[in-house]
């Protein structure tokens, strides 16, 4: 193969003005192409030129018209779609050294010396790894002649920085991921629509959500929906998990309620592993408590639709910090990850957030969910201590307040006086 000098990349940018390459990967999320607008309209205010790369990896792998020079205006209208305009997909062949070889082929051919990559775990992971191995890569493209050492000593250098796409909200180090707002709003929508004919009909529904080893997504609908049961991985329900649920949801029914709705990650499990399947819920709420009993399982919609206003903001002041992190890094930077806690946008340690996330799956394969819940962010453990405490309706007899503490109080209302007893566990 000839050398590549008959057709030169173009010269370095002046100064420390750089040539950002930007990319979705992974499972699509709302507000990756907020994320990828923040990231083309801030690289060119900073005298910097962006390329979006198309289709993942796998763009990355072909080159050619699949790395696109992007401008001003071929970000107009990004921020409220959904999905991912610039295409995401699976590529076997970036998980391959010869792939990756002529990934970093691509990117000097074109003059690009930075990537902002934006998806989950796996894709962030992969571009830790491609970064490593960049001088290797270019040194082996010298020998094969497919470069010239002029060329591999102009882009030696490679940084990345990667931004959190995930609709699961299952990355560590950060209190939220770009597109997980959206899925939980996606969720609640159609919980609240599905409420509507199971109140009617007196039925129970079984959800069954997205969230393989994260039950953000299930926890969560459960608070925003007030659902009376959930399954989450990183916290099994009891060993008698099923005369529990069942008492609870007979509560609610004696108390009045005409509908029930049980949540059930994708990923949800018993204390011994074994999976719990909606059709196993079904089954219990249709011959224990003889409801009348369906199950929708809502799948892609999840992902789908337009970015709520959380996930705009979010990935717009990610996308921007983004490009702050490109252009302050030095050759031995480590790679960074954009977070958001506490409200603040932050650098995080790539690699490390990418362990800890890893880690609440091999604690939970361990049966070890006192550390999974640790691993989740302090709110997670919250969050589910308050939807247990509102949905028990007092069949724990620690959560029922003595006979004797339990007074009437007076309120007014349109001239009358009501008297309002209260009382324990009313949903």
């Amino acid at each position: 193969m000839a050398p590549a000098s008959s057709s030169p990349p173009p010269p370095p940018l002046p100064g420390a003005k750089r040539r950002i390459g930007v990319m979705t990967s992974g499972g699509d999320a709302p507000g990756m192409n907020g994320a990828v607008r923040a990231v083309v309209r801030m690289s060119i205010d900073q005298g910097c030129e962006t390329y979006a790369i198309y289709e993942g990896y796998e763009g990355l792998v072909q080159g050619g018209n699949l790395i696109k020079k992007m401008d001003w205006d071929d970000v107009r209208g990004y921020l409220s779609e959904g999905g991912t305009l610039i295409g995401t997909a699976r590529c076997k062949a970036f998980m391959e050294r010869p792939g990756r070889l002529k990934a970093a082929k691509n990117m000097v051919t074109a003059g690009i010396d930075a990537l902002v990559i934006c998806g989950g775990d796996g894709s962030l992971t992969g571009a830790d790894k491609f970064r490593k191995e960049w001088p290797g890569l270019l040194e082996e493209l010298v020998e094969k002649k497919e470069l010239t050492a002029e060329q591999k000593n102009t882009y030696k250098y490679l940084n990345i920085v990667g931004l959190v796409g995930s609709i699961d909200n299952d990355m560590s180090s950060t209190d939220a991921t770009i597109g997980c707002y959206s899925s939980l709003t996606r969720i609640c929508e159609a919980i609240d629509c599905i409420d509507a004919t199971a109140e009617s009909h007196q039925r129970a529904f079984v959800i069954e959500v997205m969230g393989r080893h994260c039950g953000w997504l299930a926890l969560m609908a459960g608070v925003s929906t007030s659902a009376d049961f959930i399954f989450i991985p990183e916290k099994p329900p009891s060993e008698n998990w099923e005369a529990e649920m069942c008492s609870i949801i007979r509560r609610h029914r004696d108390m009045g309620k005409r509908k029930t709705i049980v949540i059930v990650a994708e990923g949800a499990h018993d204390l011994a592993l074994k999976k719990v399947t909606p059709a196993r819920v079904k089954d219990l709420l249709s011959n224990d408590l003889k409801l009348d009993t369906r199950i929708t399982t809502l799948g892609h919609v999840q992902r789908g639709g337009r970015p709520c206003a959380y996930d705009r903001m979010l990935s717009t002041l990610q996308g921007v910090e983004a490009v702050h992190a490109v252009l302050q890094a030095k050759p031995d930077t480590p790679s960074p990850v954009i977070c958001v806690i506490e409200n603040k946008i932050v650098r995080k340690p790539l690699l490390k957030a990418v362990e800890d996330t890893l880690e609440v799956a091999k604690a939970i394969e361990a049966k070890d969910f006192a550390r999974a819940m640790h691993l989740r962010d302090a709110e997670f453990a919250e969050y589910h201590n308050a939807y247990t405490v509102t949905t028990a309706t007092g069949t724990k007899p620690e959560q029922r307040l003595p006979k004797d503490k339990v007074s009437a109080s007076y309120s007014i209302n349109s001239g009358r006086v009501s008297n309002i007893f209260s009382k324990c566990g009313l949903v």
